[in-house]
Order: structure tokens, then C-alpha cells, then sequence
């Protein structure tokens, strides 16, 4: 499972039935998680009935940053479904999403890490590493990316051209 951003922001492309937890249930769900849930649940309940169909599963699940294949999606979906009805309940959704999410435990313990790459790479402790450095970090993670792709990515991070990044920008582009 390919994974950037934070939280329910993260995109995450799910390529197999490997990459879907199969312990994670809605009780593991922070507050925020299931309000977010609930808003994209209700954006589908067009009758406010209570149920969406399962056809929309997969729309749902990509307005929270989740692509997901359908041959994964569909044994996914049958399994919450197991008799057909191509309805599911708020409750039943919020389990099957939770399969797609992120652990908060797991996004604090990716922010912490960050952190401290952070202060490693900001030298004289000034809040803020200069484009130049970020370049490269990022040919360091990556050296098959070309000057070009280096400079698109730098200009997008850096939008106000300050030539600095600081720790927000740098988790920002980290977690994408």
C-alpha cells in the first residue's frame, strides 16, 4: 500500500487484499476519523434512509484519499455484504473503512520521526531548512529523479518562493 499525507488527508493507493488491515475495526477510529466518515456517509445517503449503496463504496472511500483496485474493493464489499442487499448501514461502513485508515498511533509516530529528521537537517536550529538541503533529501530518497521533477517539486513545496521550508512545509511534503 502506497501511503502519503496525514490522517484522513493520507492518499493511499491499495493495490492487493494484503494491503487491507483485517483487525482494524471502527472501535479503532479516533472522534475525528468517524466524523469525517459520517460527512462522506451522509453525502451518499441521498434519501437519508440510513443505508448507501455499496456501488458508491469506492467513491466514498476516494473522497478520503483512498484508491482502491476494484478486485480488492469487491471482496472487500462482500464481505460486509455478504448477502447481496448492495446496502450498508453508517455502522458497517465505519468498519469497512476502518480497514483503509491509518492508525493515529501510527501518524504521531511518522510526525515524531519527521521531527527529528527535521532537526538533523536544520543545522543551526533556526525553524527552517533551506530548498537547497530539501533537494537534496529528496535526491537522497530518490536519485533517479531528474533535475526537472527536483524543481517541480521544490516550486510546489516552497509556493511562496521563500526558499525555506519549515517544519509543516517539510511534513507537508513528506507525507504526500
Amino acid at each position: 500500500m502506497a501511503s502519503t499525507g496525514r490522517g484522513l488527508d493520507r492518499f493511499t493507493v491499495v493495490e492487493s487484499r494484503q494491503d487491507v488491515s483485517s483487525k482494524r475495526s471502527s472501535e479503532d477510529l479516533s472522534k475525528e476519523q468517524i466524523q469525517q466518515l459520517q460527512m462522506a456517509f451522509d453525502a451518499f445517503d441521498h434519501q437519508k434512509k440510513g443505508v448507501v449503496s455499496t456501488d458508491m463504496i469506492g467513491t466514498m472511500l476516494g473522497m478520503l484519499g483512498h484508491e482502491i483496485r476494484s478486485s480488492v474493493l469487491s471482496e472487500v464489499v462482500t464481505e460486509f455484504d455478504p448477502h447481496g442487499r448492495k446496502e450498508i448501514r453508517f455502522d458497517t461502513f465505519c468498519n469497512l473503512a476502518a480497514r483503509f485508515l491509518e492508525d493515529d498511533a501510527d501518524t504521531e509516530a511518522i510526525q515524531a520521526e519527521l521531527r527529528e529528521a527535521f532537526r538533523l537537517y536544520d543545522k543551526e536550529g533556526n525553524g527552517y531548512i533551506t530548498t537547497e538541503v530539501f533537494r537534496d533529501i529528496l535526491h537522497e530518497l530518490d536519485d533517479n529523479l531528474t533535475s526537472e521533477e527536483l524543481d517541480m517539486m521544490i516550486d510546489e513545496i516552497d509556493a511562496d518562493g521563500s526558499g525555506t521550508l519549515d517544519f509543516d512545509e517539510f511534513m507537508e511534503a513528506m507525507t504526500k
